[in-house]
C-alpha cells in the first residue's frame, strides 16, 4: 500500500485510516497549521488558502469559525505573537522550522486570546500537532517553549495547577 492510498480526503486534512478520530477543533488546528504553513512559505493571501482547502475537502469536518478564527487571527499579529515567544527559542526567529513556527503560533495565540481553553490542553494539542509534522524531536521544542510562555501568559493557572 503507498502513502497516498492511507489518507481519506474530506475527512479532516490528512487523516490516516490507523489514527484515532480527531475532534472537530482539533482538525482545525491542523487545518489552520497547514495553512498557516502555506501561508508563511508563499505569501499567498488568507482567503484564497481558504478557498483552496474548502476545494481541496479538508474544511468539511473541522470547526470552521475557530479554523477562521485562528487563521485570520494569527496571520493579522504574526508579529506580536512571534516576540511572544522569541525569548524562549535558542535560535533566530528566521531559522526556526517553518512547521514549529506555525504551531507555536497557534499555541501563542490560543494562551494569549483563548482564555477559556486551559493552558495544557492548548500545550497537548501542539505538541500533537509537532509530533505528527514536525521534526524528530519537534515535539519536545514546543512543549518547552509553550510551558515558558503559558507561565508568562496564564501565570495564576499555571501556579494554581502546578
Amino acid at each position: 500500500m503507498n502513502i497516498s492510498d492511507s489518507i481519506l480526503p474530506g475527512q479532516g486534512v490528512e487523516i490516516e485510516e490507523n489514527e484515532a478520530p480527531l475532534s472537530p477543533r482539533s482538525q482545525a488546528r491542523r487545518a489552520a497549521m497547514q495553512a498557516l504553513y502555506q501561508w508563511q512559505m508563499t505569501n499567498t493571501e488568507v482567503l484564497k488558502i481558504m478557498q483552496q482547502f474548502s476545494e481541496d475537502g479538508y474544511l468539511e469536518k473541522v470547526d470552521f469559525d475557530f479554523f477562521k478564527d485562528l487563521l485570520y487571527s494569527i496571520t493579522g499579529d504574526a508579529e506580536e505573537l512571534d516576540a511572544l515567544f522569541a525569548e524562549f527559542i535558542d535560535r533566530d526567529l528566521k531559522r526556526l522550522d517553518p512547521v514549529e513556527r506555525a504551531i507555536l503560533r497557534i499555541g501563542v495565540y490560543e494562551l494569549r486570546s483563548k482564555i477559556e481553553i486551559p493552558y495544557r490542553v492548548v500545550i497537548n494539542e501542539a505538541v500533537e500537532l509537532a509530533k505528527r509534522f514536525g521534526a524528530d524531536e519537534g515535539h519536545k521544542f514546543v512543549n518547552g517553549v509553550l510551558d515558558k510562555v503559558a507561565k508568562q501568559l496564564r501565570e495564576l493557572e499555571v501556579s494554581v495547577q502546578a
